[in-house]
């Protein structure tokens, strides 16, 4: 039988209750059993000593960080970030568009700087992943940007494939996983309209094929990452639901 994978949670899902009470908020992540966190902005917009010190108290790894590529006067915070969390996969977030997706020409651009910025990665011993969002699943051309990525990236770059985008995108996400294999190594796992300028919901409330989602990613996939941008209910029920949704279906496990 196949390991469940372990949860996390992407904290820019709670970043208005994080603004308010920082410590409690963390508290309660931990509180409803998740197997650990990936983080975004910090170091550009929250502190990253005081997160680290948080965090290992309440036994919550880090699993990935979203930060900015490790390239020209960004480096050394990126470098310091993932020291400071002990996590060895960085993020690159990709928000917002670069304006870049528009053409070929530009993609090929993006591409060759992806592989710089994962140069700067391994020599620091960190591995490098891409985000996406709907942009990177959208024709330019005749051709979908993150196929091109696919076949110009170093092949040690890795995927964090965001299924809600998607399926916005008109993408199918079980397909997507099956194309990218083992670089899809991280998934971020979101329910609802898959319609833009439309509310989330909790994980397994929504629109989304989460159980063959998560059965297509056993055998690739180390971690599941609850990511809600936005939702129309309370967002940390909204969590919870997730949390409770992926484990009562033996999809994903806490700690």
């Amino acid at each position: 039988m196949t390991q469940t994978k372990p949860i996390a949670l992407q904290l820019y899902t709670l970043r208005e209750a994080l603004a308010q009470d920082f410590d409690g908020t963390l508290r309660d992540v931990a509180d409803i059993g998740f197997a650990g966190v990936e983080t975004a902005f910090f170091g550009e917009d929250a502190p990253v000593e005081h997160a680290a010190a948080q965090l290992c108290a309440l036994g919550l790894p880090v699993c990935a960080a979203h930060v900015s590529l490790p390239l020209g006067n960004m480096r050394e915070m990126v470098l310091r970030t993932a020291e400071q969390f002990a996590c060895n996969q960085i993020v690159w977030h990709g928000w917002p568009q670069d304006e870049r997706y528009g053409t070929l020409a530009g993609i090929h651009q993006l591409a060759d700087e992806y592989n710089l910025a994962n140069e700067a990665a391994v020599a620091n011993g960190l591995q490098l992943g891409l985000h996406n969002h709907w942009w990177e699943m959208t024709e330019v051309e005749g051709q979908f940007p993150y196929q091109i990525l696919l076949e110009r990236l170093t092949p040690n770059v890795f995927f964090e494939l965001d299924t809600y985008w998607a399926k916005v995108a008109g993408r199918d996400p079980i397909a997507l996983i099956k194309e990218l294999g083992s670089r899809a190594r991280l998934l971020h796992i979101k329910d609802g309209p898959a319609v833009r300028h439309q509310p989330m919901t909790a994980v397994g409330a929504g629109t989304l094929d989460i159980v063959g989602i998560v059965q297509a990613a056993q055998d690739t996939t180390e971690w599941l990452i609850v990511e809600l941008d936005e939702c129309a209910t309370d967002m940390l029920t909204a969590v919870r639901e997730s949390f409770g949704y992926l484990t009562a279906q033996g999809l994903g496990r806490g700690r």
